[in-house]
């Protein structure tokens, strides 16, 4: 699998926090059988490695990955676990190095221009925008699609049902990630058939 692949495999990469590793097969799998199989688990709980490792494990239809990757540790610690890509909400040289090194996919966090031009020196062209609204949305993206129409994105950060359409409209958008279709009462409550209709929404909006 390609980085490319990675942006093209849904029209939506849920971003999951998972504070207990029990919740994440059941909850993988309703987001698969929803139509969303990548699978972002963020380094953010201490259940984070444990959840990636059992959705690695037990659920075959999930592509998992490991996001908040910020650390040549995280990098050895989630590719051990079985993440199958990587993301990072920003990059460093010495980051950049050890994704690359790992020679598994990564989307490494930009948002600023400089940042898209020094990684496309670097050869990398596929890249996370974060914090996306925050960062100018879809008006920036649409900007930097004219001098460097090369670089292609997966905004993530306040994107929601609503916006995600706006943003998959651009041609430099491969995908989009959010958390919308992984509510926190709906993990709370262990809903997963919640999760499943919501992550069916957001497949659908590829269509």
């Amino acid at each position: 699998m390609t980085s490319s692949s990675v942006l093209d495999l849904a029209a939506v990469v849920p971003v999951v926090v998972l504070e207990d590793a029990a919740d994440a097969v059941p909850l993988a799998r309703a987001l698969v059988a929803g139509g969303l199989p990548a699978i972002e688990v963020t380094l953010r709980t201490a259940a984070a490695l444990d959840a990636i490792e059992a959705i690695a494990a037990e659920v075959p239809g999930a592509v998992v990955g490991a996001g908040t990757v910020i650390s040549a540790r995280n990098v050895s610690d989630t590719v051990a676990a079985g993440a199958r890509f990587l993301v990072s909400p920003g990059w460093t040289d010495s980051l950049l190095d050890a994704m690359k090194a790992s020679e598994v996919p990564f989307l490494p966090g930009v948002s600023t221009t400089s940042e898209v031009v020094a990684l496309l020196e670097r050869g990398v062209s596929e890249m996370k925008f974060f914090p996306a609204e925050a960062a100018g949305g879809t008006a920036y993206l649409k900007a930097l699609s004219a001098p460097l129409p090369q670089a292609r994105f997966c905004p993530t950060g306040g994107i929601s049902l609503a916006s995600a359409p706006t943003y998959l409209a651009l041609p430099n958008v491969g995908c989009v990630g959010g958390s919308w279709m992984v509510p926190g009462d709906a993990v709370a409550a262990k809903d997963w058939a919640r999760v499943e209709r919501l992550a069916g929404e957001a497949a659908a909006l590829r269509d």
